[in-house]
């Protein structure tokens, strides 16, 4: 069996193709999504999802999120005593998930679909193939996550040729794509986003906003009225910001105003927003919304009426504000009748259907782009003048994969012995602006500036594979290079040294899993509340401890029902 997954910035989820259709596989706690949050106990044991994300309040230096907008980078992160990789943190997502699976299939998982954004760069590719083989995966394929909606939309079904552009916004990443389908054949025909917008970007905009905002802002307030210059935010207060300022966002989601309420060093802070207002602050982030859309037309040599459709995808495209820009920028209501937050797991789901041959999916063929340009570093001649340091494209963005380009240079000086091939991805002239993948170094024979051609071959797969190929004219040696292995990324070496560290983590015992998340929820709303509210919730904490002690399995289980009722009846009524 393969599953498919949704590895995503704020929450994750797993799905698999069965009796003919894609369904989302629950988790532990009964729910779809399962927060990408990662968090070590009193005990130093690892809790995932919901009962980590209940601790990021009260210990948020045990506790992590956001670390998918790290992936393929050097940045670690710190819990209790332990360094972890982004990596290694989305190996604990991805191995909860399987387990969800297992638990759900009742056998063991193996392979999986996990979905990327189609503008995840090479790096960010490997380190999250390195990451599923670290949750003792095998990663069948990523799929980019446009390309996944399509297929939760059943666009590849369709007996018409038709155009239609993706819009997907996640939590933590933007990518737009542009695909055709006709005789079977899906092609995506551009790709562009932002590896850096998302849904959690609109609410640090209102975080900084009721921040330091003008006129009476808590900045403003708190200084004031402690007579001091600065004021210091701290982990504790950003996470308590964070989790109003997400409130707030859905709640100007059905309505047009709502109180951003805080509660801090025993100061109770109000600021009253209206959706109009909202627009305004998130109004820099809109804009950088377009650049991406207008990139992926022009790569597509399309204008916006050669679209038959424009579906939306990701968390994020529930904001009204979001819809609305989306409709006045193509001139029509986009497609929304299936839940934005599933629609990549399904199509992740369906993917694993193709890659097992279920009859009852029609064969495709499925393109794909290579979303970067991938070019080498050279100099260039103006008169008398050398510049260096200048990108040359080989492979440049949005061509369809696998392909294969080659380009010619010559020596720049004479009696010149080595040519070095350094090899870049990205778009910028300048090559310090460019990520770095590769280098390799050619012999050449030793004659004046000019008069040496070295050819420079780029070949790209579909699997995400680049293979740099040199040679010199009148030489039948060929130089290559593939590059697997970027800055950043991890070597098969370390993959095993951290596949043993991983293995030897201690995971909080699943069947607890429920009680711990009661406990942790309790816990963080009596920190939370003042007065009454908080003794009568430290009574409700005291009663379930001693539930829990009896170790009578029904009593815990009725207790529990009851407790999570109260507590849902005591956070409605803090509902505007």
């Amino acid at each position: 069996m393969i599953i498919g997954i949704d590895l995503g910035t704020t929450n994750s989820l797993c799905a698999l193709w069965i009796n003919g259709e894609a369904a989302i596989i629950p988790n532990v706690h009964g729910h779809n999504m399962t927060p990408s949050i990662v968090g070590l106990d009193g005990n130093g044991e690892v809790l995932v999802g919901l009962p980590a994300r209940e601790r990021l309040l009260l210990h948020p230096q045990l506790t992590t999120s956001l670390f998918k907008r790290y992936m393929g980078s050097n940045k670690t992160v710190k819990l209790g005593p332990r360094t972890f990789r982004p990596e290694e943190l989305s190996a604990l997502v991805l191995r909860s998930l399987k387990d969800d699976a297992e638990r759900f299939l009742g056998e063991s998982v193996t392979e999986a679909i996990i979905t990327v954004p189609a503008y995840f760069n090479d790096t960010q590719r490997k380190a999250t193939r390195i990451a599923g083989e670290l949750a003792g995966l095998k990663v069948d394929r990523l799929l980019n996550e446009p390309t996944g909606a399509a297929l939760a939309y059943g666009l590849h079904q369709r007996s018409v040729e038709s155009t239609f552009l993706i819009f997907d916004l996640g939590g933590g990443t933007f990518d737009v794509s542009i695909l055709e389908l006709f005789d079977g054949v899906m092609e995506v025909r551009a790709s562009a986003g932002d590896n850096f917008l998302g849904g959690e970007d609109f609410v640090t905009a209102l975080i900084d906003a009721f921040l330091n905002g003008p006129g009476n802002s808590l900045r403003e307030q708190y200084t004031h009225e402690h007579n001091v210059e600065h004021f210091e935010q701290g982990h504790r207060l950003e996470q308590i910001l964070r989790k109003e300022a997400e409130r707030v966002k859905r709640w100007l989601s059905d309505h047009g105003s709502a109180k951003f309420k805080v509660s801090w060093q025993d100061q109770h802070f109000e600021w009253l927003i209206s959706e109009a207002e909202f627009t305004r602050i998130v109004e820099p982030l809109l804009l950088r919304l377009r650049t991406p859309i207008e990139r992926a037309l022009r790569d597509s040599r399309l204008r916006t009426s050669d679209l038959n459709e424009i579906i939306l995808a990701g968390g994020a495209s529930r904001m009204p504000l979001v819809r609305k820009m989306v409709a006045r920028l193509f001139g029509r209501l986009p497609a929304i009748h299936l839940n934005p937050d599933e629609l990549v797991a399904r199509g992740a789901a369906v993917q694993a259907g193709l890659t097992m041959g279920d009859a009852a999916l029609d064969e495709i063929v499925m393109t794909d782009v290579c979303p970067y340009t991938l070019g080498t570093a050279v100099s260039e001649r103006f008169g008398n003048d050398i510049q260096s340091g200048i990108y040359l494209p080989i492979i440049e963005r949005n061509s369809i994969v696998p392909i294969s380009r080659e380009k010619s240079l010559i020596t720049l000086t004479d009696h010149q012995r080595i040519v070095s091939i350094k090899i870049f991805q990205g778009e910028s002239r300048q090559v310090q602006d460019n990520i770095f993948l590769g280098e390799l170094e050619v012999p050449v024979p030793p004659r004046p500036a000019g008069e040496v051609e070295v050819t420079v071959r780029y070949t790209y797969t579909v699997d995400g594979l680049l293979e740099a190929e040199c040679t010199v004219t009148g030489s039948p040696e060929k130089h290559r290079l593939v590059i697997e292995k970027n800055p950043g990324s991890l070597t098969p070496e370390e993959v095993a040294e951290r596949l043993s560290e991983l293995s030897k983590l201690k995971i909080h015992p699943r069947e607890q899993l429920e009680n711990t998340l009661t406990l942790n929820r309790m816990q963080r709303m009596y920190e939370e509340h003042l007065g009454d509210k908080r003794a009568y919730i430290g009574q409700l904490i005291g009663r379930f401890q001693k539930d829990l002690q009896t170790q009578d399995s029904r009593l815990i289980n009725e207790s529990r029902r009851d407790l999570n009722k109260l507590l849902d009846n005591i956070e409605g009524e803090l509902r505007l």
